[in-house]
């Protein structure tokens, strides 16, 4: 199988520092691979490293099938990049701006002026089209940002911390035009600090810390390392909390714990739990005000496995002494 991209025992260090030890992953075309990890643990480093950006002291890392080492200028043929900070041309237009990429990818000026149009439309910028990016809101930049990434119909996309500094409702836009760029058939190599936009958007997910992968998957599959489901309860009667507690409590086979004021969580095997739960509620007439069942979250999987709650920002340095 032809992978978007892959990395193969890849290794990389600056001085004594081991910034990459044999480290594993690839993503399926048409797929979003979301890498997580604490401050310094490698992600960057990997970007870096796909991008031809940096060399790799051993191992292999393919974009599309080709090496990056033996082949980059190939490579740098098939891959855009969006990194933290927007790139765009604040003086220039949005449209100028998608038509100097272009022309630097050696696209004729009409073929450039047409692909900057249908990027435009696409990312819902054609109104703004005419005027200078320095007039642009911080999500209208971002997405154009994203469209320059596009412009040379790149078959992998880097997206470096796409969403810092966004508001939510930005931010959800971003995510909008990521889903659509998978679905146009781009494989999306994401890395972020927002463990729920790891999990809203990712088909699989590589963890790293200390420069080693250390869990991988689908976020469904992660979330199995914490445990399994758990059912969250509030009734909507403080004072039948204990009821509903011995309720949980005698189909779960686990005393439920108290999260919140009359919050009440507790584990479950299988989806039976909660229809059962919902069941004995009725029977007993227990009005609740939130009923839930859910896996754990990417946060407590996250902390599970390093240690820490988020995903930090992260600036690594390379280390050469």
């Amino acid at each position: 199988m032809r992978y978007g991209f892959q990395a193969e025992a890849l290794v990389k260090r600056f001085g004594t520092n081991t910034a990459l030890g044999s480290v594993d992953f690839a993503a399926r075309p048409g797929t979003v691979l979301s890498m997580l990890g604490p401050n310094g643990a490698g992600k960057t480093t990997a970007v870096r490293i796909l991008a031809t950006l940096l060399r790799p002291d051993s191992g292999t890392a393919m974009v599309g099938g080709v090496d990056v080492v033996r082949q980059p200028a190939r490579v740098r043929r098939l891959i855009g990049i969006a990194g933290q900070d927007t790139s765009v041309d604040e003086d220039l237009t949005g449209t100028e701006n998608l038509v100097l990429i272009g022309r630097l990818l050696d696209l004729r000026k009409a073929e450039a002026a047409a692909r900057a149009a249908e990027l435009l439309e696409r990312f819902e910028l054609t109104e703004a089209a005419g005027r200078r990016a320095g007039t642009y809101s911080g999500g209208m930049r971002r997405r154009l940002d994203l469209a320059a990434s596009l412009i040379g119909r790149p078959a992998v996309i880097f997206l470096d911390e796409p969403t810092t500094g966004l508001d939510p409702a930005k931010r959800e836009e971003v995510w909008r035009m990521i889903r659509t760029m998978a679905g146009d058939g781009t494989t999306v190599l994401l890395t972020t600090q927002y463990l729920e936009e790891a999990d809203t958007l990712s088909d699989d997910i590589v963890v790293l810390n200390r420069g080693r992968v250390i869990a991988n998957g689908s976020p469904a599959e992660l979330k199995q390392v914490v445990g399994g489901q758990t059912i969250q309860l509030r009734a909507t009667d403080p004072s039948q909390v204990g009821e509903a507690a011995a309720i949980l409590g005698s189909v779960a086979g686990h005393v439920p714990e108290q999260v919140g004021p009359g919050m009440l969580t507790v584990p479950v095997v299988g989806d039976g739990a909660f229809t059962e739960v919902v069941r004995q509620l009725a029977a007993s007439n227990i009005a609740v005000t939130e009923l839930s069942l859910r896996l754990p979250s990417l946060d407590e999987v996250f902390f599970t496995l390093t240690g820490r709650h988020t995903a930090e920002p992260e600036r690594e340095q390379e280390v050469t002494a």
